[in-house]
């Protein structure tokens, strides 16, 4: 499998900036029923994420997104291998990875867009090998 990583991305990715307010992003969040968005400095690279998991509890909304971010970003490049965020995904028990190009958000890769890929490929359940075919052809 070939599968390139801007194939199975969400390309119109929301973003938030530091200092944005929780409330901000929790309403941008709700509102187009996303479930995590990258913030980014002013030339648009990645500083963090922030998820809707960051935003239970007691979370004070006026508090600048940067207060409660995860700095810890993971990114892909937007021509590599889905195999490879896979990877890291798997590797870090993360959700998704940030997709980038030339240093710039450019996308979002959760896991669920990686259930694309075995989506339509069935798996059949086989019957066990009986007694005689576990013993193989017999010898003279």
């Amino acid at each position: 499998m070939n599968v390139k990583v801007h194939e199975l991305m969400t390309e119109s990715v929301l973003t938030t900036e530091p200092h944005t307010t929780v409330d901000h992003v929790r309403h941008v969040m709700e509102r187009n029923r996303i479930g995590a968005m990258p913030v980014v400095d002013s030339d648009g690279q990645p500083v963090g994420i922030i998820s809707a998991s960051d935003l239970v509890g007691d979370v004070k909304g006026g508090a600048p997104v940067s207060s409660i971010m995860t700095e810890k970003v993971y990114t892909v490049p937007k021509y590599e291998d889905v195999s490879i965020a896979a990877r890291v995904m798997r590797n870090h028990g993360i959700h998704r990875v940030v997709v980038t190009h030339e240093q710039k958000v450019v996308g979002v890769l959760s896991s669920f867009d990686l259930l694309t890929l075995v989506e339509d490929h069935r798996w059949v359940a086989k019957n066990p090998p009986t007694e005689s075919q576990r013993k193989g052809p017999k010898r003279s």
